[in-house]
């Protein structure tokens, strides 16, 4: 399998143990459901099982104004399952012994020591104290850091990223001046005591620049990219996928996709000065199903391999502190996934409990999603991968992600 050129099924449903009519669900359920009411503009699935694509649909359009159908090798916004491809990177220096786990970010990121946590006040004025612990790089990973962003805007933090414009979409700065600005900046909380969605997987981008001396699109490419050959999937859109590129809605008051992103004039035309390992890249279904068949196949996938095959356990055990779900480290406030039954490990969330987590699917199942609502998941169990790719803001406008998983699990026969 290879990630070039348009996606298609290479076998049989039945022969990967998976209910063809039942599969064949998928693509007309969100057609009706969402791009037939205005919705959505179009969206793309897509199911594996065994190492061969059992299913592939797509609906509507990549560019509604344009008139461009929905195609299997659009190129979407991923936002944040860059984060997974942020955390490959790491971990594969962490196996050439640059990092440990429980080393303080510190001692990469010196402006980081002297780290205080929010006590009481507003905006303009507020307390600190000092931090119970030193912030590690497993904080980084797992968001358990005391980072937050900007767009939560439940606490006067918040409020402060936004002023100062860290983490926003626009892609503005460079990742060494987030830094200095995160530095300057109390935490939310004390590190290792609460789960919070962050820009912590932007500080791992700035630490693995810092570990290595080289720019953070340089080392993906080097390191992810060009080993797995997803010639699809960067910073920015290359100048050949242009024309394949889709635009981004929004929900509209109606409830109906507002335009709020146009492929001609997207940033995501150009290079941009801050590399976001927390949710910058671009890529294609064709390209992240094989990131995820390398994943599902312990590191490596048609013999490259990206990482060890106790290196990817590592990652996808649940890290949080407690042991326990997300519900368990305090308040709940937004993510890509739900707090009950979910833990996290080192750049995913980990299914610990189905019946907890209210939705179909498998013990030791990973999985994440971006804001313009597109979404993966592995499941080892079942040696299945599912991926759902849309271009809508928020990824809280529908349930789109349980749907693809409930609709899928439900053509699983054998």
């Amino acid at each position: 399998m290879t990630s070039d050129g348009p996606l298609e099924p290479t076998v049989d449903p039945g022969e990967v143990g998976l209910d063809a009519d039942r599969l064949a669900r998928i693509g007309p359920y969100f057609a009706e459901h969402y791009v037939d009411a205005g919705l959505l503009a179009g969206v793309l699935t897509v199911v594996a099982r065994g190492g061969e694509v059992a299913h592939v649909a797509t609906s509507g359009h990549r560019d509604r104004e344009a008139g461009a159908p929905m195609t299997t090798d659009t190129v979407f916004r991923i936002y944040s399952m860059t984060k997974p491809v942020t955390s490959v990177v790491l971990m594969s220096l962490y196996e050439e012994g640059r990092f440990q786990l429980d080393d303080p970010v510190s001692r990469f990121l010196p402006g980081f020591a002297d780290l205080r946590v929010w006590d009481d006040g507003t905006p303009l004025a507020y307390t600190t104290r000092y931090p119970e612990r030193p912030m590690t790089m497993r904080d980084l990973f797992t968001h358990t850091s005391g980072l937050t962003y900007g767009f939560m805007g439940r606490h006067p933090l918040d409020a402060l990223y936004r002023r100062r414009g860290i983490g926003e979409l626009e892609r503005r700065g460079t990742l060494a001046a987030m830094v200095d600005q995160l530095a300057e900046l109390p935490l939310l909380f004390s590190p290792g005591t609460r789960w919070s969605y962050s820009v912590a997987t932007d500080v791992l981008g700035a630490v693995a620049e810092v570990i290595t001396g080289t720019p953070f699109d340089e080392l993906c490419r080097a390191r992810v990219f060009e080993p797995l050959g997803l010639r699809h999937t960067g910073f920015h859109v290359a100048e050949s996928d242009v024309e394949r590129f889709a635009a981004c809605y929004a929900k509209g008051p109606d409830g109906a996709a507002v335009l709020s992103d146009a492929p001609a004039t997207s940033p995501y035309l150009e290079a941009p000065s801050l590399l976001s390992g927390g949710g910058g890249l671009v890529s294609t279904a064709a390209d992240y199903l094989r990131f995820c068949q390398m994943l599902l196949g312990g590191g490596a996938v048609d013999g490259v391999r990206i990482l060890g095959r106790k290196t990817v356990e590592l990652m996808t055990s649940n890290h949080l502190p407690t042991g326990g779900d997300l519900a368990s480290m305090g308040q709940r406030v937004f993510s890509e996934t739900s707090y009950e039954g979910i833990g996290f490990g080192l750049g995913f969330s980990v299914m610990l409990d189905p019946a907890r987590a209210q939705v179909v699917g498998s013990v030791g199942e990973y999985s994440w999603g971006g804001a313009a609502s597109t979404m993966f998941w592995i499941d080892p169990a079942e040696d299945l991968v599912g991926i759902l790719l849309t271009q809508l803001l928020p990824s809280s406008a529908w349930p789109l992600r349980r749907q693809m998983k409930v609709l899928t699990y439900a053509a699983l026969v054998d």
